[in-house]
């Protein structure tokens, strides 16, 4: 906890220190030694241990097993493990000796005062079998580790504040309590030493600007009694002993881990020696301890769902129904929001990501707002933030983004184990360019924030070629009951035009696409046969296969996939200014809510009554258990080039495992 402290004694008249229980002192015997001396005893009363340490071969002995000869490079050394009663109430006797006299030569004697001080938060040892030997200034991971966790408290326990819960240097209802985690500052010791001496809770700059604190001074069911200590301005803090021998703390996190913070933060309680009027403080001891800000977790597609969110807009009423059954039918909570707050904007997967945070004492959804900032801007922040429910964004300051700043470009897979790492979090999949091309990349901002959260390391994938450049374009996750507990379902061209070829072949060649289209004189069918000699969309779909086909490799490297883990969905795309879009309603972009599936209504060729495409994706996916439904996006939706996954939003149940459980 702390670095050994020396004192020098004198011979001409006793001196006092105060040592701290289980910290070593070094007692200074060379600076005042009568002549002559050749040897020297020391002594303490009961509860004083005397260590010799003769050199660092032979290591320390006990001081009172025998007469020591007098070498300045010996060493003294004194412990104490239980706090004083009173003032002085302990003793060292130092008596130096001649061989030439019977008598000692002179006695030093130093007065010792203990007290116990310990500053503390619950390091979350679960899996240590022993508390006691944790280093409180480390913070280490894995299920044998430990440290205090924050959570950035970034809700609004109370609905009439403006702001964010951690914006302000108040506690304005009690429930923020829960937000917070707990510092206890434990002293044991006699009152009459903090007569000349201090406490002082300090922090660095640095820190100040990510973790606030709040120090109880009064009733703790009162908003007044929690007193802003540290944090933003304010680095050092000089303890009132209002309960005695514990004062109580609560700190907030004020910021996620992000570029140039690595979530670590410090804080550290200094006994302040201020007995001498001529001289500044000395400082005898500091404890410290060392929290991690817990990072925002994004959820997969995989994990229960919980609520769903759509947006009514002036042409949707039938989606916006289809979503509702099929959220009932998956027992969730549906959340619509009104035309009068959307202003139209109906893509709300593309507006915010929901996901977590959590400490030992609490969970807490935490609702990632893109820098999009479509007509949608003001929903997470005004319908989404509330009591028990966060918020944090990312702009660049230049308000620079593209299309792939939306948050369609932003997954994450499942747990997976991948070169021999796991990953019980999953990764997280964003979209961007080629390495070493000059096309979109999601911006620097959000890759930061994103990378800094540690415990679902981002992959990056190739979707320039896509028009509107997002990974739900051409992926996603279904749940499944074997093998790694999912599937991932990538967008096929060459499955498709392969499904089409064993229709034609069958004699369905004249059968249609986008047949039963309402009310969109836009779109013409186009039959299988017409399909299967259009070389120009055979070429360019030739094309989008090879850029799926990139990702393929890049996902099975990267997530530790295999073949069996992959399932084609049949998908046609089509160029429009050089990048590709779906041709038919894009089938992997679909809502999942359990074993419920969402799924595009791809208006495909009906053969015997039935869609051939709906039919094929039922084949691959029912096996699984899985309920698949097809919903009719065609002109709210697919027309202005998005679908089911683009138009909603999922919070999600929370992972079982833990974060701080992992090693990233």
């Amino acid at each position: 906890m702390s670095l050994q402290r020396i004192v020098r004694v004198s011979l001409e008249h006793p001196t006092s220190a105060v040592c701290v229980a289980g910290v070593e002192t070094v007692v200074d015997i060379y600076g005042s030694v009568p002549e002559g001396t050749e040897m020297f005893e020391v002594y303490g009363t009961p509860g004083v241990d005397i260590y010799v340490s003769p050199n660092m071969e032979r290591g320390r002995e006990r001081a009172d097993t025998r007469r020591w000869r007098f070498d300045a490079t010996l060493e003294i050394i004194v412990v104490m493990n239980s706090p004083s009663n009173d003032l002085n109430d302990s003793h060292v006797q130092i008596s130096y000796h001649s061989s030439h006299k019977p008598l000692p030569l002179a006695y030093a004697v130093l007065y010792l005062t203990c007290v116990d001080i310990s500053l503390d938060c619950d390091l979350n040892c679960e899996g240590r079998q022993d508390r006691t030997f944790v280093d409180k200034r480390q913070w280490v991971w894995g299920p044998r580790g430990y440290g205090g966790i924050l959570l950035v408290n970034c809700d609004r326990d109370d609905p009439s504040c403006g702001v964010q819960d951690n914006c302000d240097e108040h506690v304005r209802c009690l429930q923020d309590l829960e937000d917070m985690s707990v510092m206890v500052l434990r002293t044991q010791g006699p009152a009459a030493l903090f007569d000349d001496h201090k406490l002082v809770l300090h922090t660095s700059s640095y820190d100040a600007e990510r973790a606030q604190v709040f120090h109880v001074c009064g009733p703790e069911d009162m908003c007044e009694a929690y007193r802003h200590v540290l944090g933003q301005d304010k680095v050092s803090y000089e303890v009132p002993r209002f309960h005695g021998d514990e004062e109580r703390f609560f700190v907030e996190g004020l910021s996620f881990p992000d570029a140039g913070f690595t979530g670590l933060i410090s804080f550290h309680v200094t006994l302040l020696d201020n007995s001498n009027e001529d001289f500044s403080a000395s400082p005898i001891f500091t404890d410290t301890v060392v929290f991690r800000v817990a990072p925002w977790i994004m959820t997969p597609s995989t994990l229960l769902p919980l609520e769903v969110y759509v947006c009514r807009v002036r042409n949707n009423t039938c989606f916006v129904d289809a979503v509702a059954e099929l959220a009932r039918k998956a027992g969730c909570k549906l959340t619509i929001c009104p035309q009068a707050e959307n202003r139209n904007d109906r893509w709300i997967q593309d507006e915010m990501e929901l996901g977590y945070v959590q400490a030992p004492h609490k969970t807490l959804p935490v609702v990632f707002d893109s820098p999009r900032n479509g007509e949608l801007q003001d929903f997470p922040y005004k319908r989404i933030l509330g009591p028990d429910f966060g918020y944090v964004t990312r702009e660049p300051r230049d308000r620079s983004v593209s299309g792939l700043d939306s948050f369609g470009n932003l997954e994450v897979s499942p747990p997976v184990v991948a070169n021999g790492k796991e990953y019980p979090l999953g990764r997280i999949l964003i979209g961007g360019n080629l390495p070493g091309s000059s096309g979109r990349r999601v911006t620097q901002v959000v890759r930061d924030f994103l990378h800094a959260q540690k415990v679902q390391p981002p992959v990056e994938l190739f979707v320039d070629w896509l028009a509107v450049g997002h990974v739900d374009e051409f992926l996603s996750f279904v749940p499944a009951p074997d093998g790694k507990g999912f599937r991932m379902l990538l967008a096929s061209p060459g499955a498709c035009f392969k499904l089409f070829q064993e229709k034609r072949k069958c004699g369905h060649g004249r059968a249609l696409l986008f047949q039963g289209v309402v009310d969109d004189e836009r779109v013409r069918t186009i039959s299988i046969n017409q399909v299967l000699s259009n070389k120009d969309l055979i070429n360019y779909n030739k094309f989008v296969q090879s850029c799926i086909d990139w990702n393929r490799e890049v996902l099975k490297r990267e997530l530790g996939l295999a073949e069996c883990d992959i399932i084609d969905i049949p998908q046609l795309f089509k160029t429009e200014r050089k990048k590709a879009m779906a041709f038919f309603p894009d089938l992997v972009n679909m809502l999942v809510l359990g074993k419920h599936l969402g799924i595009p209504k791809p208006f495909g060729p009906i053969i015997d009554g039935r869609c051939c495409l709906e039919e094929k994706v039922r084949s691959l996916l029912e096996p699984l258990g899985l309920h698949c439904t097809f919903i009719d996006d065609f002109t709210p939706y697919h027309m202005l080039h998005g679908e089911v996954h683009c138009g909603t939003n999922v919070r999600r149940k929370p992972f079982s495992f833990k974060w701080w459980n992992m090693v990233p």
